[in-house]
């Protein structure tokens, strides 16, 4: 199993190159040079299996022979045994066919943690191996830096750097990130969007001596293996439903595409995927993308489901990739293009080809709050916003009443109270263990947008740690 870069200008890697690398060196994302296939029988004999242990059988696929069949094995039990749910991601009845994937009961209360905790563990392992340090460095929306840092804390190997933008996450979303104590965590609260919190980590990257340097790695979903340990839970839950026999829908609460993507990967593994349903809040190009075949940026406006603001789509590139026949060339032209003047159409026939799976929904302020009211009186069940944009999305998209949909529950209500309350009348409460959360002292640095500033804090704190 090799990877290749979207954009064509990188050498093909390995499993555990491609972990370290993150990004490739040509500016593009890797994916697997060809996509494994499972046959029906083999989606069959994953019935009855713990999470675990179907996610060890989905992902072995991917990693070529470059982690031992054992210690992966035990990376992955032990990741997902700090998980509060035995099921680990549980699968709940809203509908006669509507169905909640939770994908929050990990230590940080989102879905990251499904992928980091993971990931977090393969990196210790290889640079251990190695006898190698990275610097890390990543983009938060909201729910990744907590997600990466809980699972990089503490470890010798790594130092990890994590920019959110200022004031555009929630309270229960920053103090996850800054009121963490340890020797090898820092927390950048960048003076911008999140959009511009990704340029920047991208545009270190991309400054090769600066990435030589410090040995920059990557936990963001720009890294492949964040995708491939995204791809379990989509065929945990359609094996649940009655796949391969039954076709399956999925609704996901979106903003960078990595999710839906890894939805994408299952299918063309063999899982029969009918739709994947893509929910926006107000910052909706991808929305708008798949009603007008035009993807167009325009200003990141604050909502109620911060995680999604966002209007640069880094996983789209990697969904092109295929669309343009794994043409790398291609993709280059068409992400030069569409940096510089704001703007990417595709052709009549591509744009189709992709709406015969795809379908996006809009989903404002206002109408969250009226879904995260609606399921709580129909069912008792409490929605964190931008879990409510993916049941609203399913209900509003779905093409075949007779095929389940199963929304993705991003997000434990507790890290959006205020909405929630507001909606339900119901606070919700964290758990136990982060009782605290609200009171623990913080520990973020406020910085310029601006390369300079950001690369330059990111060497000095690494060097007083020792460099990476």
């Amino acid at each position: 199993m090799r990877y290749v870069s979207t954009r064509g200008n990188a050498p093909a890697l390995v499993f555990d190159e491609v972990l370290l690398a993150g990004l490739a060196r040509d500016g593009g994302l890797y994916l697997p040079e060809t996509w494994p296939r499972l046959t029906a029988g083999e989606f069959a004999a994953l019935r009855g299996l713990s999470y675990p242990d179907l996610a060890i059988r989905v992902m072995e696929r991917f990693l070529g022979g470059r982690v031992a069949e054992g210690v992966f094995a035990s990376l992955v039990r032990e990741a997902y045994a700090s998980f509060d749910h035995q099921a680990v991601v549980p699968l709940k009845q809203l509908g006669a066919n509507d169905w909640l994937l939770e994908l929050f009961h990990g230590p940080t209360l989102a879905f990251k943690d499904v992928a980091l905790q993971l990931v977090g563990r393969l990196f210790d392992h290889v640079l251990k191996r190695r006898g190698e340090r990275v610097t890390i460095v990543g983009a938060t929306s909201g729910d990744t830096g907590s997600a990466a840092i809980e699972a990089c804390r503490d470890r010798d190997a790594v130092n990890i750097f994590i920019l959110h933008p200022h004031g555009r996450v929630s309270d229960v979303q920053r103090r996850q990130m800054t009121t963490v104590d340890a020797p090898n965590v820092w927390n950048i609260a960048l003076k911008g969007s999140f959009d511009d919190c990704q340029d920047i980590v991208k545009a270190m990257f991309n400054d090769q001596p600066f990435r030589d340097e410090m040995r920059l790695s990557a936990v963001n979903s720009i890294n492949w293996a964040r995708i491939m340990a995204q791809i379990p839970y989509y065929v945990w839950a359609a094996i649940a439903l009655g796949a391969p026999e039954r076709r399956v829908a999925f609704a996901v609460p979106t903003g960078n595409f990595g999710n839906v993507f890894a939805g994408y990967a299952a299918r063309e593994m063999g899982l029969p995927v009918s739709q994947l349903i893509v929910g926006s809040n107000r910052n909706d190009i991808l929305t708008r993308f798949f009603e007008q075949g035009a993807m167009e940026i325009r200003a990141v406006e604050p909502s109620l489901s911060p995680s999604m603001d966002i209007q640069v789509s880094s996983n789209f590139e990697r969904l092109l990739f295929d669309v343009f026949g794994r043409d790398g060339s291609r993709v280059e032209a068409a992400m030069r293009h569409f940096r510089a003047e704001g703007r990417l159409t595709l052709e009549a026939s591509d744009w189709e080809a992709l709406r015969r799976l795809f379908s996006g929904h809009r989903v404002d302020d206002p109408a969250t709050e009226r879904a995260i009211a609606e399921v709580y009186r129909a069912s008792g069940e409490l929605l964190d916003p931008h879990t409510a944009i993916g049941v609203a999305a399913g209900r509003a998209r779905r093409n075949d009443p007779a095929i389940p949909v199963i929304a993705l529950a991003t997000a434990h209500p507790a890290k959006f109270p205020d909405a929630v309350e507001r909606a339900t009348g119901v606070r919700p409460k964290l758990p136990a263990r982060l009782h605290d959360l609200l009171e623990r002292e913080e520990k973020y640095s406020l910085i310029d947008n601006d390369l300079t500033s950001v690369e330059a804090f990111v060497r000095e704190r690494a060097a007083m740690r020792g460099a990476a």
